[in-house]
């Protein structure tokens, strides 16, 4: 990920630049996008295994796991957010201005801490397979128990000590996945959000004025697919329900489509919060990238609660 890609506000034309942007967007919205797989932990100068699992309704997954060492130990799995990979986000290839998030630094860190880590795709991203239309967390959580299964079937892995970091969707994928799946004893939930106001705040940004009427549409076509509408997704339902699992939240200072106030909710809900860490930032994606600076925070996070 070039440092000209994070610092730049134009973006390059995507593939689709002839279509109009609300149909694009929706598409993005409901179906998602593939970033390519261009890195590897290789290029941290870590091992890894390829890892391929299917999520709790069949479909197939994959990612890596770096191991530790033969040890077994504590894991970490990384859940990532909308249009992402297991490798974080590559600025460039949307229709609006993001930045990108790599994830390969906090996975280091852990690796070194001790921790075995697993990166994978969600379903709808990277090298993983198919499951229309994306839902934010409500049917991915699927794919979060089928990594959850994988850990728990390594010998290496210390089935009592699993911890996940989850970005945006990913974090309200492991926030809804909690209470119905095995134990997850820390999770560092960056950036969750409610859906009705995420995509409020962020249609009116990319198409004006209109743009949340557009977005609140697409409940029609959730109920044709017979998925969960995004108007009713909230994850402060399963947020009352995470139990002993240990929460840190984290929100950026300056996000333009989420709300500290939301987060502050979910922290408040949850059982074992350690509150909401308010990280100075200036937009929604350099919020995320508390996971790519912060590292040594990351890897202390999980030392001192796994």
């Amino acid at each position: 990920m070039s440092r000209s890609q994070a610092e730049s506000p134009e973006r390059p034309a995507t593939a689709e630049r002839g279509l109009p942007k609300l149909f694009r967007l929706t598409k993005l919205m409901v179906y998602g996008d593939r970033q390519p797989v261009t890195r590897t932990p290789a290029d941290v100068g870590l091992d890894f295994e390829d890892a391929v699992f299917t999520a709790t309704d069949g479909v197939e997954l994959r990612g890596w796991f770096l191991p530790s060492g033969p040890e077994r130990g504590p894991a970490v799995v990384f859940v990532h957010g909308w249009l992402w990979n297991r490798a974080g986000n590559a600025a460039g290839r949307v229709p609006f201005v993001d930045r990108d998030v790599d994830f390969l630094p906090a996975a280091k860190a852990l690796h070194d801490a001790g921790f075995h880590v697993l990166l994978f795709d969600l379903s709808n991203h990277g090298e993983s397979g198919k499951r229309p239309p994306l839902t934010m967390g409500r049917w991915e959580a699927r794919d979060f128990d089928g990594a959850m299964g994988y850990l728990r079937s390594r010998d290496d892995v210390d089935a009592a000590r699993i911890g996940a970091l989850g970005t945006s969707a990913g974090a309200n994928t492991v926030m809804y996945a909690i209470p119905g799946g095995p134990p997850v004893k820390a999770l560092l939930a960056v950036q969750p959000t409610r859906l009705p106001v995420f995509n409020a705040n962020f249609s009116r940004e990319v198409l004006g004025p209109l743009g949340p009427a557009a977005a609140r549409s697409t409940d029609l076509l959730y109920a044709l697919l017979r998925a969960p509408l995004p108007s009713r997704h909230d994850p402060a339902v399963p947020a009352r329900k995470l139990g002993d699992t240990v929460v840190q939240y984290v929100q950026g200072t300056g996000d333009p489509w989420g709300r500290m106030s939301i987060v502050e909710e979910f922290s408040d809900l949850t059982p074992n919060s350690l509150g909401v860490i308010a990280y100075p930032s200036t937009g929604r994606y350099e919020g995320y990238q508390y996971v790519s600076k912060e590292a040594a925070d990351v890897a202390a996070f999980f030392t001192a609660n796994l």
